[in-house]
């Protein structure tokens, strides 16, 4: 089936009662058949809902069906999208280990990655995003993940997947792409050989901002890479299930056990409301990314030929430094646009005269958003770790929304007088 056709119907069989609507299952427990039929499930000997905290049936439907999309062959769905990123990381990880991240990420998974992450004795190191070989400089044997961003935000640099996916590969190494602003429908990194896609399900999946969601997909060729020294954690007896060996027992071993050791303990859970809500944005997501990124594109060609305009970032915008990446990797490249302006004044300044653009850190939204990343959401970061992240003081970021295109760059206009 082709993907819009996925996206409606992939992963739902209909029960008894035949609803055309995936039924929203609002429990936290499910009634076990006898203590043996308990038994057999906490065993893992048998598959079936134990405890929403582990799996539910409505967002499982929604895990089968973002697996297909992403030609994965698993998902697990999370509270939020950083959740998600600390489960890909912590999967993977122990004290003493290292993870190797892009230079231009999201600011909350580097600051998760650089700080948070060292109070458990995890060491981060940046590569070049736009010079994939700085990776060969990094990477040890301590290293069990390499982190990217499909399209960074909010520098928007598009990642050379071939070149990274080499090197990953030639050292065994989990390479863990953010699909989230360009979608499954810009990208789909594991047709590449990336072996985990994470989504911030709360920005274009849903759609319309109504939910915080996380999803991780696991590629169907991960599992042998995850069958070396370098994962003994995959590879060893788990004692809380009695000496299971998840490579052993699963065909997607890294779902698996973010399942069942990580989201049971760490308990950051979806709520099958919001699960039935991430349903309803797949099923026309094929149509909004399309029309996200039409508008974005004509947005960014106005911006690139206006006078107080120093920058623009699109990267299928002719001209911009990742145009021959995006051509090369992505179908669409979303609604998000950066462009930056003379100082950390003017760009807030601007910001406040807008009517349309709401003032909202987010992305993906069925409205049209804007953000001052250096005041926001890497706040955080000093002067020169701006910089590095590719977020300058000057900076803005849209998310272009669903509005008539004519009126959002009426909007952008009367704003710079």
């Amino acid at each position: 089936m082709k993907d819009a056709t996925l996206a409606i119907h992939a992963g739902y069989e209909k029960d008894s009662q035949k609803s055309m609507q995936v039924p929203i299952y609002m429990t936290t427990a499910y009634e076990y058949e006898d203590t043996d039929h308990a038994a057999r499930l906490f065993d893992l000997q048998e598959e079936g809902n134990i405890y929403t905290r582990i799996g539910n049936p409505t967002t499982r439907v929604f895990e089968k069906r973002i697996a297909a999309l992403e030609r994965g062959i698993d998902a697990l769905a999370t509270a939020s999208g950083m959740s998600a990123i600390f489960y890909t990381i912590s999967n993977l990880v122990g004290k003493d280990d290292n993870i190797v991240i892009s230079n231009k990420l999201y600011g909350g998974s580097i600051t998760l990655s650089t700080q948070t992450l060292q109070q458990f004795g995890i060491q981060s190191r940046y590569f070049d995003i736009d010079n994939p070989l700085t990776l060969e400089d990094v990477i040890d044997e301590k290293t069990k993940l390499i982190l990217i961003e499909s399209i960074a935000n909010p520098a928007l640099n598009v990642a050379d997947f071939e070149e990274i996916v080499k090197i990953a590969n030639k050292y065994g190494v989990i390479i863990a792409c953010d699909n989230t602003i360009a979608t499954p429908y810009g990208v789909k990194p594991i047709e590449f050989g990336v072996d985990i896609v994470v989504h911030s399900a709360s920005k274009y999946i849903v759609g319309n901002g109504s939910a915080i969601a996380g999803c991780i997909i696991e590629a169907p060729f991960a599992r042998e890479k995850l069958k070396s020294n370098r994962y003994p954690q995959f590879n060893e007896p788990d004692e809380s299930y009695h000496g299971l060996i998840y490579n052993e027992k699963f065909n997607s071993p890294f779902i698996a056990r973010a399942r069942l050791a990580l989201l049971r303990d760490y308990g950051a859970v979806i709520s099958p409301f919001n699960s039935w809500l991430l349903l309803q944005g797949l099923e026309h997501l094929h149509l909004r990314i399309k029309q996200h990124s039409t508008s974005a594109l004509e947005i960014a060609r106005f911006l690139k030929s206006h006078s107080k305009v120093k920058n623009v970032n699109y990267p299928l915008l002719e001209g911009d430094k990742n145009y021959e990446k995006a051509k090369k990797y992505l179908q669409y490249a979303g609604g998000i646009i950066s462009f930056e302006l003379g100082s950390y004044k003017e760009a807030k300044d601007f910001v406040s005269k807008l009517k349309i653009f709401s003032l909202v850190t987010n992305i993906g939204d069925s409205k049209s958003l804007v953000t001052h990343p250096a005041s926001t959401t890497h706040q955080q970061l000093s002067h020169k770790e701006l910089i590095e992240a590719g977020v300058p003081e000057g900076l803005i970021r849209l998310s272009i929304g669903l509005e008539d295109t004519g009126d959002l760059i009426k909007d952008l206009n009367e704003a710079f007088n």
